[in-house]
């Protein structure tokens, strides 16, 4: 999953949906930043980690819940800096969502692609 073009990689892993708005945009900060220092990183979205991927939540919550800037702007400027976001294929069950209710770009991968992605990560980082 790595693409090997970058000396570090940096893993970031979401486990918080819409309800803790507070929560959401830290990853896609920290992972812009990271990718900005030219290191590959990824998101992976697990547990409740994919709410905040959905279509209709990016421009609804921020982190100030409905006050403030849009999640969107936070998944915009972290995807153009080429972090990648990868949603777990089990998480989308437990919220009741599929691969076309998330918004473009995001990649389903199971439990073997995560700890691949981990084992071969420099650090990983969890919210």
């Amino acid at each position: 999953m790595w693409t090997g073009e970058f000396e570090g990689k940096v893993l970031y892993v979401q486990t918080h949906g819409e309800d803790d708005p507070g929560r959401c945009a830290t990853p896609f900060f920290l992972a812009a930043s990271a990718a900005a220092m030219e290191v590959e990183v990824g998101i992976y979205f697990t547990m409740y980690g994919p709410q905040l991927l959905k279509k209709t939540v990016v421009d609804k919550i921020g982190p100030k819940g409905d006050r403030g800037q849009r999640l969107s702007y936070f998944v915009k400027q972290a995807t153009d800096l080429g972090v990648r976001l990868w949603v777990c294929q089990p998480s989308l069950d437990l919220n009741d969502l599929v691969i076309e209710d998330l918004i473009d770009g995001v990649e389903m991968i199971g439990g073997a692609a995560f700890n691949d992605l981990a084992m071969n990560a420099d650090a990983v980082v969890s919210f």
